[in-house]
């Protein structure tokens, strides 16, 4: 399976012949391009035309992020696999709001059963969460009450809301308390981890997308608008508790990040770059991670589930199968 390439130093990024290397003051570093289907690039990097075309050729997709480790954009090549029959059965099925609004149910099932299993996992390891699981049972039997987009967002809302509360119980650390969901800037260190870890998982999935006929601009869950992208949104939602999430446990719980991985800037608490480089070799290998597959019946990996996920979606669109989404067992 091809590999993403992180990139934190500052230099160049070059093309020779049919190969791509990254230059820096302290030399060269050749990245087989064969094996790469996208680079993240976190420092300040130069490129020029020549290379962009040599990418688009090799499908090898480009995200940027800022100095505070915020995503700004991506280098998207030319789509190769877009049809113009998905898009249209994109756009049906979101303007119809039936339509629309049966996909979304799916995607916040998905997403509030994964948070449910997330939850059962650490009651079954002596945690007092059966308040937080009872909360979002209920929260979760109003889903198909819901009448459109806008109500079925407020329920998903209320139902993560809730689920974060959990989060003190199940870290049990002082240093990394929770008291509310705050974004841009994050105002503490756990919030500076749940953004980064989203963040990084949104970029996952609109890469995932570019391999699809899917076209990232259509969503269900989020409203499409002036936004660039909404179906990265949707489906990242899904993966969130079971990716980003487990992750951030594991790391505060094993001592991987602690609170000299953080910074004070931009009025908030950021991870520092120590501590992307800390999250980010997790959340690669967990990407890695290969799981049973009860339907197919054999491992595969977490990216790949990512994939399927959009295949399936697909499925649905043009009426082939009905889309059911991921959840996961432990």
């Amino acid at each position: 399976m091809k590999k993403t390439i992180y990139i934190f130093n500052d230099g160049r990024l070059k093309r020779k012949d049919n190969t791509l290397y990254f230059e820096t003051e302290k030399g060269r570093k050749f990245v087989p391009v064969e094996d790469v289907s996208d680079f993240y690039i976190f420092g300040e990097v130069d490129l020029n035309k020549r290379l962009l075309d040599f990418l688009t050729k090799k499908k090898i997709i480009l995200h940027f992020f800022n100095y505070y480790g915020y995503y700004i954009g991506s280098y998207y090549p030319r789509e190769y696999l877009n049809s113009g029959y998905m898009i249209l059965k994109q756009t049906e099925h979101y303007i119809d709001e039936n339509k629309r609004l049966k996909i979304a149910r799916e995607i916040v099932k998905g997403s509030s059963k994964n948070m449910l299993n997330v939850i059962k996992y650490y009651i079954n390891r002596g945690k007092e969460l059966e308040n937080i699981n009872n909360s979002i049972e209920s929260l979760y039997n109003q889903i198909n009450e819901c009448k459109n987009t806008s109500e079925l967002m407020g329920i998903e809302g209320n139902i993560r809301d809730v689920y974060y509360k959990g989060f003190d119980e199940i870290i049990d650390d002082n240093n990394f308390e929770f008291n509310q969901r705050t974004k841009r800037p994050p105002e503490n260190k756990l919030n500076a981890l749940i953004s980064f870890g989203n963040s990084m998982l949104y970029v996952l999935v609109l890469g995932e997308i570019y391999k699809t006929h899917l076209d990232p601009r259509i969503g269900y869950l989020h409203t499409t608008n002036f936004r660039r992208f909404t179906l990265n949104l949707d489906i990242a939602e899904i993966f969130k508790p079971i990716i980003v999430d487990r992750i951030i446990f594991s790391l505060i719980s094993k001592k991987m990040i602690t609170k000299k991985d953080f910074e004070k800037d931009m009025g908030g608490i950021l991870l520092n770059e120590k501590g992307k480089k800390t999250f980010i070799q997790e959340f690669d290998k967990r990407l890695k991670t290969t799981i049973k597959h009860r339907k197919l019946g054999r491992k595969v990996s977490y990216r790949r589930l990512i994939r399927m996920e959009l295949y399936k979606l697909e499925k649905h669109l043009i009426g082939e199968k009905e889309y059911t989404p991921y959840v996961s067992k432990w």
